[in-house]
């Protein structure tokens, strides 16, 4: 059976090399199923954002707002999202790691600038954004793409080291833990919770020494569990979780989660259509942002639920391969740079369904790429643009072109 190119040559054109390259040049040259898989789940969360944000002009708070105000901005984040995402596309992988110690020392200074009064800006009893005037920029979600980017140049860097604890492991321990004490004065336990994973991920990926890796992880869990055992706030919190339809519980602390349950209650398996929500009528906070998958499984019921969960399924599934193809052709830091972005996508996707879901304790963090904001949706897509310039370089190399 004769072997079949992606290409074809026919009649005298098979002798043309000007002509042949042109053909060439039609060839894929970047990943189209991510950008698709990428661009549905920004637009589903558009449409739901519309929807679960369509009445919050009828309280007070928002009274001064349109209905479309929310959509709107959401769609100017969006196509922001994009060009910038087109933008850094361009910019080689080489250059980001070269770049990734300055980022990380800048990034940090963002951290803290937010902390400085009458610099940063505080919402809802937490110091966690910058003003731009048009819109509020959150540092701790740029953070996130830069925590991958270091932690994987890091890794490259002491390789010799990794099986060591203190020239290995210390170093980046340091790095984080700083990063880490900047977030809780926000506070913002979420981030850095996220932060934690992306940096533990890529250094075990890298080649940290198992049993250093089971003990650090050890010691990180009592650290989040003396986190919210010396915070009454968090404490309360974690205590109503354990018991939410308890009558304090569910009227103070554990609000959210209920109303969130009887959002997926209702939904049953196909939902009560686009549109129909009850709980977004002033019933579930935040149900634009951190508790959109809420909205979704009342609306569009267990089947839209199991939609989102199978691209973001995808999602992660594809930076893991185009990770591991990167590895093989020897390019470590683009690979674990693409599955330090999985393990970004995927853990805070996990965070924020089960806390949706009832599954983890309520903490405010937002759905990747379809939860309203700007700083997320921004920075989602700068790492997925890295994400998708590493497959585009690794098609380059493996049909033995040059970056």
């Amino acid at each position: 059976m004769p072997l079949q190119l992606p290409f074809s040559f026919s009649g005298s054109s098979a002798n043309k090399p000007m002509d042949s390259h042109a053909r060439q040049s039609k060839m894929m040259e970047y990943d189209q199923p991510l950008v698709w898989v990428t661009l549905l789940l920004m637009l589903l969360g558009m449409v739901m954002v519309y929807s679960a944000s369509i009445s919050l002009p009828d309280s007070p708070k928002f009274s001064n707002y349109k209905n479309s105000y929310f959509l709107t901005r959401q769609a100017t984040f969006i196509a922001i999202s994009l060009m910038a995402g087109l933008f850094v596309f361009r910019i080689r992988i080489a250059t980001w790691q070269r770049a990734a110690p300055y980022l990380f020392i800048g990034t940090l200074v963002l951290l803290v600038l937010v902390l400085v009064p009458g610099i940063g800006v505080a919402v809802n009893g937490g110091r966690r954004w910058l003003s731009l005037k048009v819109f509020n920029v959150q540092p701790s979600e740029l953070m996130k793409v830069v925590a991958v980017l270091y932690a994987a140049d890091y890794t490259v860097r002491k390789q010799e080291y990794m099986h060591k604890l203190t020239k290995g492991f210390m170093p980046m321990a340091g790095a984080v833990g700083l990063v880490g004490l900047l977030l809780l004065l926000e506070p913002d336990l979420g981030a850095f919770g996220v932060i934690v994973c992306i940096a533990m991920g890529i250094l075990f990926l890298g080649g940290i020494n198992a049993i250093w890796f089971g003990g650090i992880g050890a010691v990180l869990v009592s650290v989040f569990v003396a986190i919210v055992a010396l915070s009454p706030f968090r404490r309360e919190r974690f205590f109503a979780y354990l018991n939410p339809w308890q009558e304090d519980n569910a009227l103070n602390k554990a609000y959210q989660l209920t109303h969130s349950l009887i959002a997926f209650g209702r939904g049953e398996l196909f939902g009560v259509g686009l549109g129909g929500s009850v709980e977004k009528l002033h019933y579930l906070p935040e149900a634009h942002t951190d508790f959109l998958l809420a909205v979704i499984g009342e609306e569009l019921g267990l089947a839209g639920v199991l939609v989102v969960i199978a691209m973001f399924y995808w999602l992660v599934k594809r930076a893991f391969d185009i990770g591991r193809q990167a590895i093989a052709i020897d390019q470590t830091f683009a690979g674990l740079t693409a599955k330090g972005i999985g393990i970004w996508v995927g853990v805070q996707t996990f965070i924020n369904m089960g806390v949706n879901l009832g599954l983890l304790p309520t903490k405010g963090l937002t759905l990747p790429l379809m939860s309203y904001g700007g700083s997320g949706v921004l920075f989602n897509c700068v790492g997925l643009a890295i994400l998708l310039r590493i497959d585009y370089e690794n098609r380059v190399l493996m049909r033995g072109g040059r970056l």
